[in-house]
């Protein structure tokens, strides 16, 4: 419901601004904005810049992936809903273990490691990400909760991690560098190249990652990545080649392939 304090004629004002500039969920967008703002003033502001082309969720200043909300800033790549079938993957695939051990790749505002270490009891959470920007952010969200590490792929992890992550997630970039302009503009304009572009097959990232993987997987462990359909086939013989043991799982309801190798 719109926020009381707010007279409701900002909230029908904010309706027609948003549906004017072309926002499809209009009415839902209006009813978070007016929520969220504390005064007409910050409506009016928070309503230019979603008209401006900002996603909704760098207005807010959250997203909410897997029933937590999560802190995503301006610049920062907002989590998407299909992502969540990914941790849901690494929940039901998880080897049983009494501390485990969990890595986040590519971990952007963190949300893939936050939503694991609230849901595993006594997990060791370890996540990193290139980009200032996202470790900032992501170091808000994991909190107390683990430790996140600033540099590329697996370069700033402790080398004491190798041979015992249970749970490596690794969301990483998958769009091929000629379709990144073919992207919706609140992600091409908004959030950062480096969190969109996966290289010519869109696979660069997928396959630094799995190449390295067995060395810091534990027996059992998993190595869980996001592709695309078109791209599944490709990812799943990359991951066999690195010498773990590929599935697939494929979400219709939330458009999402996620490739799976098991270290034996």
């Amino acid at each position: 419901m719109p926020n009381s304090s707010i007279p409701s004629v900002s909230y029908a004002a904010v309706v027609a601004a948003l549906r004017s500039a072309g926002c499809v969920f209009a009415e839902d967008e209006a009813r978070l904005i007016v929520s969220a703002a504390r005064t007409p003033a910050e409506v009016t502001a928070m309503v230019d810049r979603r008209c401006a082309g900002l996603p909704l969720e760098h207005v807010l200043g959250w997203a909410e992936f897997c029933g937590l909300r999560v802190d995503v800033e301006p610049g920062v790549f907002v989590p998407r809903r299909r992502t969540e079938f990914l941790v849901q993957q690494a929940l039901a695939s998880a080897p049983e273990a009494p501390a485990p051990v969990v890595v986040d790749l590519c971990c952007g505002s963190g949300a893939v490691g936050a939503v694991l270490a609230a849901s595993l009891p006594g997990v060791e959470l370890h996540a990193a990400d290139i980009d200032p920007a996202a470790v900032r952010c992501a170091r808000r969200n994991v909190g107390e909760r683990g430790q996140v590490h600033e540099g590329d792929l697996f370069e700033p992890l402790p080398r004491s991690l190798r041979g015992r992550v249970d749970i490596l997630a690794a969301n990483v970039p998958y769009v091929p560098t000629e379709e990144v302009c073919l992207l919706p503009p609140e992600a091409r304009d908004h959030e950062p190249l480096v969190a969109l572009d996966g290289g010519g097959d869109g696979l660069d990232l997928l396959r630094r990652v799995t190449a390295e993987a067995p060395q810091w997987l534990a027996g059992g462990g998993i190595l869980l990545v996001e592709s695309s359909e078109r791209q599944a086939p490709v990812a799943v013989e990359t991951v066999a080649d690195a010498g773990l043991v590929p599935r697939l799982a494929v979400s219709e309801e939330l458009n999402s392939t996620v490739v799976i190798g098991t270290r034996s």
